[in-house]
């Protein structure tokens, strides 16, 4: 049986649904493969009039994909209102994504797409996670600090090593454990979603110019150059500390295929410039395939039908590829 990729809609009152929606009628000339949209079927049905079918199983779901939207519906998401958030929308988003995961972990579906959320709505009903990603590794099994979150385009992939932190907080949660971590995982999932066998992994430092040898700043001397060392006698391609600034042109992306970065800014700058419309987050280190398009809710044009499918067809596209290429090794 084909199984099909399992997308959580996100919140209801967000960009998520119209996006899943384009992304649908997108299938053919993106090549993607059968998908079952996840959540409330009156949030598609509010801002797109094109072709849905309710389903109750992933086997409706494939048969219906050639001719509508294969929605498996969740419980009620109240009254939606796209652009206006409410806690009722954060709740039917949380369960969506609860039985998205559910398929995937049950090899129902073969990858998971997670569609945007409002983190300040989901906080009001109880929420304790930082994200949706390290929501999706607890439910695996893993431990956050082993879900890596990794922003991939066309032309460059990232690795934030700390994440939603307040940037005065990066110097002292940074560590050679840590930044070791992240490394062995990054080289790890680009060979295991991306098929790339002999994986080459550049470091940007945290302070200007690197530190410029010590002179404005010693965590590259202290912690960033003695990780590189350990990831390279343990044979991972590792180079850097490197200036950031000079990190993302051109010509130095052609130097590795991932460049870990010290904190969120640091490494979503340069990946939404170059791939604002294409960008997809990966989970890295985690037992299935996840992904999601690298921007929010978009409130303010949801229900416009303004929301660019861009990066939602991108993620779905690189899930569906990496579901293919895990199960061709496994085999």
């Amino acid at each position: 049986m084909i199984r099909p990729l399992a997308i959580s809609m996100g919140d209801p009152a967000g960009i998520g649904p119209e996006i899943i929606a384009k992304a649908w009628a997108a299938r053919r000339t993106a090549a993607l493969q059968p998908f079952v949209a996840v959540g409330d079927a009156r949030a598609i049905e509010r801002v797109w009039q094109g072709p849905t079918q309710r389903v109750s199983d992933i086997l409706s779901a494939v048969a219906a994909f050639d001719d509508a939207l294969p929605i498996l519906s969740v419980d009620d998401a109240g009254d939606i209102h796209p652009g206006s958030p409410d806690v009722e929308g954060a709740r039917c988003a949380l369960h969506s994504l609860e039985l998205a995961v559910g398929l995937v972990r049950s090899d129902a579906a073969c990858a998971l797409v997670t569609g945007p959320v409002s983190k300040a709505q989901l906080y009001d009903i109880g929420f304790t996670h930082p994200g949706q990603t390290e929501f999706v590794a607890e439910r695996c099994g893993v431990a956050g600090a082993n879900a890596v979150m990794m922003l991939a385009g066309p032309s460059l992939r990232v690795v934030p090593i700390t994440t939603h932190v307040p940037l005065a907080a990066v110097s002292g949660l940074l560590s050679v454990e840590l930044i070791v971590a992240k490394g062995r995982a990054t080289a790890r999932g680009l060979t295991r979603n991306f098929g790339i066998v002999a994986p080459r992994l550049a470091f940007a430092g945290l302070n200007p110019h690197a530190g410029e040898s010590g002179a404005i700043g010693r965590e590259e001397i202290e912690l960033i150059e003695p990780a590189i060392a350990q990831l390279r006698a343990e044979g991972i391609d590792a180079i850097g500390p490197f200036a950031a600034d000079t990190l993302f042109h051109a010509r130095a992306r052609t130097g590795y295929d991932a460049v870990l970065c010290c904190y969120h800014d640091q490494a979503l700058v340069p990946i939404k410039t170059l791939h604002f419309d294409e960008g997809v987050n990966i989970t890295l280190g985690l037992p299935i395939v996840r992904t999601s398009p690298d921007h929010g809710t978009a409130f303010g044009i949801a229900g416009q039908d303004r929301a660019h499918p861009g990066a939602m067809i991108a993620a779905i596209a690189m899930a569906g590829e990496a579901a293919h290429r895990r199960a061709q090794t496994a085999n």
